[in-house]
């Protein structure tokens, strides 16, 4: 995440002369295998981020739209360039540290599939060495339950039920 050419919103000053906290938007995807296990990523940071597990995606780039920059952060982040995004499931925003700044980041999610089970990821080490990402992996919906690490957004869970649910 540090150090992208994303776009951050120039703060502007409240009633009191203080400078409002910058925004942030992201594209994120919540990709699925076939078994309904979710690709997240696992960032090892320092508060107030701290230890989580979060969807591929980031900042957008100027001009770029949401779901733009959630299939480009997408195969930069996996090397996967044939994954297509379906519609958008969700919106969070919230407050992070992000380049050593406080910022609230406006998230958009959009659901997408891989027809390849727990499919690997290689050839981008140097990508999530300089992104921050510590680690990846395939969760199932149980694992997912049953965790007490962070997870980014809270609903993943809720949000693929909901998915599975859809005819």
């Amino acid at each position: 995440m540090p150090g992208r050419n994303c776009q951050i919103d120039t703060p502007r000053r409240n009633g009191q002369g203080q400078a409002e906290i910058r925004i942030r938007h992201a594209g994120r995807v919540i990709l699925l295998d076939p078994d309904d296990r979710v690709l997240l990523m696992r960032y090892d940071a320092g508060p107030p981020n701290g230890v989580h597990w979060s969807t591929p995606g980031g900042g957008l780039n100027p001009g770029e739209n949401y779901a733009s920059a959630a299939s480009r952060e997408l195969a930069e982040e996996t090397g996967w360039h044939d994954i297509v995004l379906l519609h958008e499931v969700h919106r969070w925003t919230h407050t992070l540290e992000y380049d050593d700044v406080i910022v609230r980041q406006i998230d958009r999610y959009f659901l997408a599939r891989t027809s390849q089970p727990k499919r690997e990821i290689s050839g981008v080490e140097a990508m999530h060495a300089s992104d921050g990402i510590a680690a990846w992996r395939w969760w199932s919906l149980a694992e997912l339950d049953s965790t007490a690490e962070a997870i980014w957004p809270p609903a993943l869970t809720s949000l693929i039920r909901a998915e599975r649910a859809q005819p």
